[in-house]
C-alpha cells in the first residue's frame, strides 16, 4: 500500500505533478515580514542542522522540509507510473506550492479556523475504514513507509483546516443563478438535438509493420490515386473492392452506423467537414492511409429523462424525551395513554401534540410538513411508511426518544426537472469553483511576504 492512498486528499503540493508552476523571481513583495522570530541563531552549525530555504510571512520553510516533500512525491510519481520533470523544475514547483500551502493556512489560523483532534481522529477513522484496515493496522502501514505518525496527523489536520478554509472563502462565495440555469439546459438540449450517427464505408491502403520511407510513400501514392479516381466519379463500392486492404473490402468498404463520439477522433473530424455523399481526403493512421465514404447521417433520438416519481408523506408525531426525570418506561406509558385517548376519539392527535410533544412541531399540533424519503430517521421513516392515511402508529423508539406517527396524506411528486436542475446547478457550481480557486490561491500567495534564503 502506499502512503499516497492513505491521504484524506491530495496534498496542495501534489498538484506540481499536474501542472507548471512559474519559478519565484526573489522576494515576492517589499514590505518586511511580521516576525523572523522563528528564524534559528545565524551560526556556523545552522546548515548542518538544518537550514532556513524561505520565508514566508512570519514563518519559516526549511531545506529539510523541502527535501522530504521532494522524496514523498518523486514516490507518488513512480507509483502511479508518472512523468517528472527534471529536477531543478521540480523543486521550484514544490517549493511555490509550499509557499501557497504555508500562506492558506496561516490565512486559515488568522480567521479562527481551528480542526480539533477529535475532526483529526474521524478522518483517519474513515480514511482507514476505506482502506479496510484497523486503525493500529493503518498506523501501522503508515509508518510503514517512513513518515512519522503524528506527522500524518499534522497533515491531515492542515488538510481540514484548508478545506475548511476554502468553503468559507470560495465556495460560500460562487453564485448560481436560475438563469444560468435556464441557458446550461437550454445549450445542452440543444447539442443533443444536433448529435448524429454517419453511415460510413471506407477504403484502406494498408502499411506493412515497421515500413520503410519508400514503402511509406508508395502506398501513399496509391491511396492518392485512388482518391482522385473517387472525385472523378469512380464507383466507392467497385474501388474499395478492388483497392482496400479492410476486412470489410468485399462489402463494397462498408462500415455502418457509428456514433461519430466513439470515433478515432482523427476520423470524426475528417468526417464533420463533408456531406452525405463525399469522400474525405486521404487520412493517415499507424495501419494506413484511409479514405471515408459520409453515406448518410441522421439525428440521434434525444429521450427526456424519465420520470422520476417520489412519494412525499405529510405527517405528524408527538414527541417525548427520555430524560433524568423521565424513564424510558414511564415515556412509553405515557404515549399509550395519549394513543388509547386519540383512537377512542376523546381528544385529536393536533391537541395532544399541542400539550405533550417535546419539540418545536409542538405548537403547530406535531405537524412535520411533507416529507421527502430519507427526511427523517430509519426507525421512524419505515414505521411512517407503514401507516395509512389518518392511522396512528403504536410508540416509535429512535435516537430522539418515543414517537406517535400520523400520516395525515400522501402524494407522489416528479423529481426529474428538480433532479436536472440540481445536477446543472453542481455542474455549474463545479465550473466556477475551480477558477475561483485559482484565483484566490493566487491571490493569498501574492499577499504573502516571500524571501527566499536557499543560497544562504
Amino acid at each position: 500500500m502506499k502512503l499516497a492512498a492513505m491521504l484524506l486528499c491530495a496534498l496542495a503540493a501534489g498538484d506540481v505533478l499536474a501542472q507548471a508552476a512559474k519559478p519565484a523571481a526573489g522576494a515576492a513583495k517589499p514590505a518586511a515580514p511580521k516576525s523572523t522570530g522563528f528564524l534559528p541563531p545565524a551560526s556556523a552549525n545552522a546548515n548542518v542542522i538544518d537550514s532556513v530555504y524561505v520565508i514566508v510571512n512570519d514563518e519559516v520553510i526549511t531545506k529539510r522540509e523541502v527535501d522530504r516533500r521532494m522524496v514523498e512525491l518523486t514516490a507518488r510519481a513512480k507509483a502511479a507510473n508518472a512523468q517528472l520533470p527534471d529536477e531543478d523544475t521540480m523543486r521550484r514547483q514544490v517549493v511555490e506550492a509550499m509557499i501557497t500551502e504555508r500562506a492558506q493556512l496561516q490565512l486559515a489560523k488568522e480567521m479562527g479556523v481551528r480542526v480539533n483532534d477529535t475532526m483529526v481522529d474521524r478522518a483517519i477513522g474513515r480514511i482507514a475504514e476505506n482502506q479496510k484496515m484497523s486503525l493500529q493496522d493503518y498506523r501501522n502501514a503508515v509508518e510503514k513507509e517512513g513518515m512519522p505518525f503524528g506527522q500524518f496527523r499534522e497533515q491531515i489536520r492542515n488538510e481540514i483546516m484548508m478545506q475548511q478554509l476554502t468553503e468559507h472563502e470560495v465556495d460560500s462565495k460562487i453564485q448560481v443563478t436560475d438563469a444560468e440555469i435556464d441557458t446550461y439546459l437550454t445549450a445542452q438540449k440543444a447539442a443533443a438535438a444536433d448529435r448524429v450517427e454517419m453511415n460510413i464505408a471506407q477504403i484502406l491502403v494498408g502499411l506493412p509493420e515497421n515500413p520503410s520511407p519508400e514503402q511509406i510513400a508508395a502506398r501513399k501514392a496509391r491511396a492518392e490515386e485512388v482518391s482522385r479516381q473517387l472525385r472523378t466519379g469512380a464507383d466507392f463500392a467497385k474501388m474499395a473492392a478492388s483497392y482496400s486492404d479492410a476486412p470489410d473490402a468485399l462489402k463494397g468498404g462498408e462500415v455502418g452506423w457509428r456514433d461519430p463520439e466513439r470515433l478515432p477522433p482523427v476520423f470524426a473530424d475528417a468526417l464533420r467537414k463533408i456531406k452525405p455523399g463525399q469522400t474525405t481526403t486521404v487520412v493517415r493512421t499507424n495501419v494506413g492511409f484511409h479514405i471515408l465514404k459520409l453515406v448518410d447521417e441522421r439525428h440521434l433520438d434525444t429521450k427526456q429523462p424519465g420520470q422520476e416519481v417520489v412519494q412525499q408523506t405529510h405527517a405528524r408525531h408527538i414527541l417525548l424525551k427520555i430524560t433524568p426525570t423521565q424513564s424510558e418506561d414511564e415515556a412509553r406509558k405515557k404515549l399509550n395513554e395519549i394513543k388509547a385517548k386519540i383512537d377512542g376519539k376523546q381528544a385529536t392527535f393536533e391537541d395532544m401534540a399541542r400539550q405533550y410533544s417535546a419539540d418545536g412541531s409542538a405548537s403547530k399540533g406535531g405537524d412535520l410538513g411533507w416529507l421527502y424519503p430519507g427526511d427523517t430517521v430509519p426507525e421512524f421513516e419505515s414505521v411512517m411508511n407503514a401507516l395509512k392515511p389518518g392511522e396512528t402508529s403504536a410508540v416509535v423508539k429512535s435516537p430522539f426518544g418515543l414517537h406517535l406517527i400520523e400520516v395525515v396524506e400522501r402524494k407522489s411528486e416528479d423529481m426529474s426537472k428538480e433532479k436536472e436542475r440540481a445536477e446543472a446547478r453542481q455542474i455549474l457550481t463545479d465550473r466556477k469553483r475551480d477558477e475561483a480557486i485559482q484565483d484566490w490561491s493566487r491571490q493569498v500567495r501574492d499577499r504573502a511576504y516571500v524571501e527566499f534564503r536557499k543560497d544562504d
